[in-house]
C-alpha cells in the first residue's frame, strides 16, 4: 500500500498511475482520498513493483510528490488487473 501526498489530485495522477501499473503488468487499484492524497495497492513481480515505486516518487508531469509512505503487505491475490477506484 502506498499513500502519496502533495499536488496529486486534479493533475491526472490516478489516470497516469493506472497506465503505468498496467504497462508493468501490476494488479490492484488507485484512488483519491478525502484528505487530498492518493492511495495505491499494487501487486506483481518485485522488479516491476520497484519500477512502479520509482514512478510514484515523481508522478506525472503536473504533479508534485511531497511525501510517499509505503506499507508492505503480503499479496492478497484477489485482483485480476489494475483499476481506478472512486
Amino acid at each position: 500500500m502506498a499513500r502519496i501526498q502533495g499536488r496529486v489530485q486534479g493533475v491526472g495522477f490516478r489516470y497516469t498511475c493506472f497506465n503505468e501499473a498496467r504497462r508493468l503488468g501490476l494488479r490492484g487499484w488507485v484512488r483519491n482520498t478525502p484528505a487530498a492524497a492518493v492511495e495505491v495497492w499494487a501487486e506483481g513481480g518485485l522488479e516491476h513493483l520497484d519500477c512502479f515505486l520509482q514512478w510514484l516518487r515523481r508522478g506525472p508531469p503536473r504533479a508534485r510528490v511531497d511525501q510517499l509512505d509505503i506499507t508492505r503487505h503480503p499479496p492478497s491475490r484477489e485482483y485480476q488487473d489494475f483499476t481506478i477506484e472512486g
